[in-house]
């Protein structure tokens, strides 16, 4: 029997030994892999395998909470990703979606936890149809307060075009777009076109400052 290969990012290291005995009980599991903080998860999941990504929201002491590695690592890994935390937080909740997370349990019902990995590894489609719903909501959100010349401008710098390439495919003079392109990233909070797409990209969870 092929197991299903569960990853765990936690900061409580006795935590980790509970859960890794709890899981490998089941025979159709296996805990591969285990850190208690972000730069190790990163880190680590560049060198082994796994299908189930366990998150820890908070993960103390580390650069970047459990959401925003859940997001480099939902970026980077076909791995389904299921939220832990010890509160219960409905703002917390839709950031963790956000993130990539197919599901978000409460620690305290750990029991649950064999049976939600089963389900989200083995029919994740319903979740992952909302979740793309959800990120197409979560982009119309961020560019909303963009005119249409300024998203026009946004979507060809999101697809790569140059400066150069824009004035000439939208017919606009260099003092035009520069002026547009200044006014949008006012509206996104950034200082520069790069920012910008990838602050939309990633759904307004990473800032510039938590990335350098």
């Amino acid at each position: 029997m092929s197991h299903i290969k569960v990853f765990i990012v936690e900061d409580d290291t006795d935590w980790i030994k509970s859960l890794t005995s709890f899981l490998n009980r089941e025979s159709d599991m296996l805990v591969v892999g285990a850190v208690t903080n972000s730069s190790d998860a990163l880190s680590v999941a560049q060198t082994i395998s796994f299908d189930v990504i366990l998150m820890d929201i908070h993960l103390e002491g580390s650069k970047l909470d459990g959401i925003q590695t859940a997001m480099l690592l939902h970026e980077s890994s076909s791995a389904k990703i299921i939220m832990l935390t010890s509160l219960s937080d409905e703002q917390a909740m839709t950031r963790a979606f956000t993130a990539g997370a197919l599901q978000y349990l409460d620690k305290t019902r750990f029991q649950e936890l064999p049976q939600t990995i089963r389900s989200v590894y083995h029919h994740p489609a319903p979740m992952e149809a909302l979740l793309k719903e959800f990120a197409r909501l979560k982009r119309e959100e961020q560019l909303k307060e963009l005119t249409g010349a300024e998203r026009v401008v946004f979507e060809l710098i999101e697809a790569g075009y140059t400066q150069s390439q824009i004035e000439q495919k939208l017919f606009k003079a260099e003092s035009t777009l520069k002026n547009q392109v200044n006014k949008m990233l006012k509206k996104f909070g950034v200082r520069s076109s790069k920012e910008a797409v990838e602050k939309v990209r990633r759904r307004g969870l990473l800032q510039r400052e938590e990335k350098e």
